[in-house]
């Protein structure tokens, strides 16, 4: 495999889009090989990288199924039940936390 094209910021040309420019269009790369990258530049960093992938080649994005909905639904659902206390924190549980906040902060819940 040869060398990618790699384009300055704002620079690539028609045709090529990146993941999220080809999910607002409905699309997905659907397997193909990263057609070129885009780099911007950064003043005390390296580059920021995003790949771009040909639009022409790119596939329509598959539907959900009731199943993949199901399962969304529960892991959805798992994120917000608190390991230690099993409730349902009404919230996604910060994984900073690990646990709901009474959990986390018990000696605050008190005193207010």
């Amino acid at each position: 495999m040869g060398a990618i094209p790699v384009y300055r910021w704002r620079l690539a040309p028609d045709g090529l889009a990146t993941r999220r420019q080809l999910r607002a269009l409905g699309l997905r790369p659907g397997g193909q090989e990263v057609a070129a990258q885009i780099e911007r530049p950064r003043r005390r960093r390296g580059p920021l990288v995003a790949y771009l992938y040909r639009i022409d080649a790119a596939k329509p994005v598959r539907a959900m199924t009731p199943a993949r909905w199901a399962a969304l639904a529960k892991a959805n659902t798992a994120r917000r039940i608190c390991p230690e206390c099993r409730r349902d924190a009404g919230y996604v549980i910060p994984s900073s936390l690990g646990m709901c906040t009474p959990c986390a902060f018990p000696d605050e819940q008190r005193a207010a």
